[in-house]
């Protein structure tokens, strides 16, 4: 039986293709920086250390403004409100400056006390609060390229935001090489050098949505439904930062292999995870386009066809871990205790896939349908799913990455159960009214 069956499938997967691409394009940003500075000293590489936490933690907050307008636009579009759907692309971008504005300000005056709370001394706490600082000034306009990439993707045009990436990755690239050993501007220039194509991004974005966007005096009454799907968003990351951070906090106190090898299986869970949240970023404007139109069941079938989709891929991917999982520890290590703890986390990690991808295709549907307040609420009860083994790994650390790495598989099994029961109810499908109403 063939994995694409007819046009639906064929549209979900062009529409994931560019997606893909942006996913695993946007990390560049911090891998080009930390090649760069850690070229320059193992301070400054520390002091970007901390510096991109505090970022990371701080954007991973207001991606609602990502997530939230795609539905906003595509149920717009669908229910033939072109108005509307331009509407609420024009208050996403005033919402990125109202919050993006102040919230760079509170950031710069905060940095020092910030990185010192995150245990950056000495030089470390210098470079990292240097870096942080004039970092700061490119807030507003990461949040603008949120709501560019929403939008964008609410109208189902992915190639376009896919080449502002791409072409803003190697213009970083090459201003850094510039500022850093060309003009000798160290960890600075650095930051100023990313700063500066982030500007020159969202400048781009802005050109781009023109088309898509109004601008109106801003509205209390428009921008409140947004920002409380911006509060349920958040909760939703703060509940899987929880998993993440704990995680590493307990593999820190058992030894340095098991740190090491779980900061391995972690980044490559990030990695394909880029995979599985490609198929679920095309789910969320056709869900949301189709209830837009009232089309409750056609709504059905976009989640159904990229639920299988996903699910395809995900065993794909944990065939490939299965047999990868003897000869892929080499790759990142030399030690042998790190290598054979790898061994036995990479199976874990390939049994995660089938989960994560029902989890990940699910969690695009229930955004496209607007139902962002039970995965926030959810987000929190499933941590049920992680702690009793995660705390039995912290009590008994002989547990090892088994007892970590388990304890993440029950945590996705839990979200991908409770995101099926929740898609097969209907309860979410309540043709919901755009944000930008009232």
């Amino acid at each position: 039986m063939p994995i694409l069956r007819d046009e639906l499938d064929r549209r979900i997967v062009r529409l994931a293709i560019p997606a893909l691409g942006t996913l695993a394009v946007e990390p560049v940003y911090v891998l080009v920086d930390t090649a760069i500075v850690g070229r320059i000293g193992t301070a400054q590489l520390a002091g970007l250390a901390i510096a991109a936490t505090i970022l990371l933690t701080v954007v991973s907050l207001v991606t609602f403004l990502e997530y939230g307008v795609t539905p906003n636009v595509a149920f717009a579009h669908g229910a033939g409100r072109p108005d509307d759907a331009r509407r609420s692309a024009g208050d996403a971008l005033w919402l990125a400056i109202l919050i993006g504005t102040p919230v760079a300000a509170l950031l710069a005056i905060t940095a020092h006390p910030l990185v010192h709370l995150l245990g950056g001394r000495g030089d470390v706490l210098r470079y990292a609060t240097t870096y942080l600082r004039i970092s700061t000034v490119g807030i507003p306009f990461i949040l603008i390229g949120l709501v560019g990439h929403g939008v964008m993707r609410g109208v189902n045009e992915l190639r376009r935001p896919m080449q502002i990436v791409i072409v803003a990755n190697v213009a970083n690239l090459v201003l850094e090489l510039i500022a850093v050993w060309g003009l000798d501007l160290g960890i600075a220039g650095s930051a100023w050098s990313t700063v500066v194509v982030q500007i020159v991004a969202a400048g781009w974005f802005v050109a781009m949505l023109r088309p898509q966007a109004t601008l109106e005096r801003p509205s209390w009454s428009r921008f409140r439904p947004m920002l409380v799907t911006g509060v349920h968003l958040a909760i939703r990351s703060l509940a899987m930062f929880a998993v993440w951070n704990s995680a590493t906090a307990v593999a820190a106190r058992i030894d340095t292999p098991t740190l090491a090898a779980h900061q391995v299986l972690t980044q490559l869970f990030m990695f394909l995870a880029l995979m599985l949240d490609a198929l679920a970023i095309p789910a969320q404007s056709l869900v949301a386009g189709a209830m837009g139109a009232g089309g409750v069941d056609d709504a059905m079938r976009v989640g159904h066809v990229s639920t299988r989709l996903s699910i395809w891929c995900g065993a794909l991917l944990a065939g490939v871990l299965v047999v990868a999982s003897p000869l892929l520890p080499h790759v990142f290590s030399g030690d042998g205790d790190v290598r054979s703890r790898l061994t036995f986390g990479l199976l874990i990690l390939a049994a995660m896939q089938l989960p994560g991808a029902v989890a990940f295709a699910l969690d695009g549907v229930l955004i496209g349908g607007q139902d962002e307040r039970f995965l926030g609420r959810q987000a929190v009860y499933n941590l049920v799913g992680f702690a009793p083994l995660a705390i039995a790994t912290a009590i008994w650390p002989r547990l090892g990455l088994a007892g970590l790495w388990g304890a993440q598989l029950m945590w996705m099994t839990m979200r991908a159960g409770v995101n099926w029961r929740r898609f097969v109810s209907r309860r979410w499908a309540k043709v919901p009214q755009p944000a930008t109403t009232g």
